[in-house]
């Protein structure tokens, strides 16, 4: 009889664990594995990436070089900034680049994607591979290879310059006037690719019915990319816009390669002189505090770009 019991008992006690496996439903299941998948990736932003970017707010309240620790001075490095002639000069010369980049990239990658786009050339597949090569390039190596085309010796523009008849060629990295048009020309040259392949992807999505029904209504062919091409190709536009800017505030390898910041800080950016003072001179408190400017520049003009996306829309 107490055999008996003590059988009874078991059943019970292993029953509810047994039936609490079993009820777990699809939906939660579902949730678990998803969470399960992304856990490792969660794990790595929040300590690789949030992490980082917190301790970087920390540290820019402190003076810290590295070798003693950490001092903490409030927003003495903030306010050090402000009066900062050099920050003034990287912020003018950042701020060049984003004029000369941004909108010359824009509208040669729109026209070339819009030429490849037009499927009459048996070489667009090679004029595709060709533009879009110099974007995966390393830009170290084309920083390299740049550095010989405009060499102001023996370069192969001023060389192509001297037999048209040029003589007083640019010096190109060596001029403060030319080093800064140099540097976008370069980088023109490689971005451009990128941003084409955004605009054919774009181009894609148009139906082609908006075309025939323009030639129907007797429309020119630059009627119909005024008129059904470039606003149709108003959101990638839009993203394109915000990632040349966030790309032409953060130029920095072809700099760190091709200048240094030279000649006379004409070339030194705002993301350039935040290396300079964070591992060249160990003033990681003020490279910190210049980096969250950078980001609250960054912020704020992705922040008016979509209010006036938004007030466009609404009109």
């Amino acid at each position: 009889m107490s055999l008996l019991n003590r059988e009874n008992s078991r059943v019970t006690t292993t029953t509810p664990r047994l039936s609490g496996k079993i009820h777990i439903s699809l939906k939660k299941q579902e949730t678990i594995t998803g969470w399960l998948f992304i856990l490792p990736i969660l794990i790595g932003f929040l300590v690789f990436v949030a992490g980082s970017v917190i301790y970087s707010l920390v540290i820019s309240l402190t003076k810290w070089d590295l070798l003693t620790p950490p001092v903490f001075i409030g927003i003495q490095n903030y306010i050090r900034v402000f009066k900062d002639e050099s920050f003034w000069q990287c912020m003018y010369n950042t701020v060049y680049f984003v004029i000369g980049l941004v909108p010359s990239v824009l509208i040669l990658s729109m026209l070339t994607a819009i030429a490849i786009n037009q499927k009459v050339n048996k070489l667009t597949s090679f004029f595709k591979v060709s533009f879009y090569i110099p974007n995966i390039t390393s830009t170290i190596a084309v920083s390299m290879i740049w550095l010989w085309i405009l060499n102001p010796t023996n370069g192969l523009i001023n060389t192509l310059l001297h037999l048209i008849g040029i003589t007083n060629t640019p010096m190109w990295l060596q001029s403060v006037v030319w080093a800064k048009p140099a540097l976008i020309i370069m980088r023109i040259w490689q971005m451009c690719g990128y941003y084409m392949i955004m605009f054919l992807a774009g181009l894609q999505t148009i139906p082609e019915t908006l075309y025939e029904a323009a030639e129907v209504d007797g429309a020119r062919k630059w009627q119909k990319y005024r008129y059904i091409t470039v606003p149709m190709l108003s959101n990638t536009t839009f993203f394109v816009t915000i990632m040349l800017i966030i790309e032409a505030f953060n130029i920095f390898e072809a700099i760190f390669v091709m200048t240094e910041g030279r000649p006379a800080g004409s070339t030194n950016t705002l993301l350039y002189y935040i290396y300079y003072n964070g591992f060249q001179y160990y003033r990681m408190g003020y490279a910190s505090a210049l980096a969250w400017i950078l980001f609250a520049i960054l912020f704020v003009l992705t922040l008016i770009q979509f209010r006036l996306r938004r007030k466009k829309e609404q009109q």
